[in-house]
């Protein structure tokens, strides 16, 4: 039996673990922030990993279909270029709508004094 959002209100299940990871999180936050896609080099800076790391988070990114890497050459020189996908897009915004939930609870919960606040969602009326 799955939990509803009324049985199981801190669950945020919408926080999909390939995007809440820190480094994919960055990678894609630069990539919603550069729609036309980001070289390899310049994705590596920005999120300052190295190129094995930076390799392994696309990935998985591009495994689960949120990312499109194209691989080139421009000048004689290989060109790597990576974008997010319509899907990926669709993905990560949803994932920023949970992400968004999490905020207001917890400024919700510190507001009111009580960062317990949700234990009494917990407990029968």
């Amino acid at each position: 039996m799955s939990k509803t959002k009324t049985d199981a209100p801190f669950a945020y299940e919408g926080l999909d673990r390939i995007i809440h990871e820190k480094a994919r999180l960055g990678m894609l936050t630069s990539l919603m922030a550069h729609p036309k896609g980001l070289a390899f080099a310049d994705l590596k800076q920005l999120c300052g990993l190295t190129d094995g790391n930076l390799s392994r988070h696309l990935q998985v990114l591009q495994e689960a279909g949120l990312i499109a890497i194209d691989k080139r050459f421009e000048r004689n020189r290989p060109l790597t270029t990576c974008r997010m996908t319509a899907a990926g897009r669709k993905r990560f915004l949803a994932y920023l709508g949970v992400l968004e939930q999490v905020v207001r609870d917890a400024a919700e919960a510190a507001e009111s004094g009580d960062l317990s606040a949700g234990a009494s969602r917990l407990r029968p009326a």
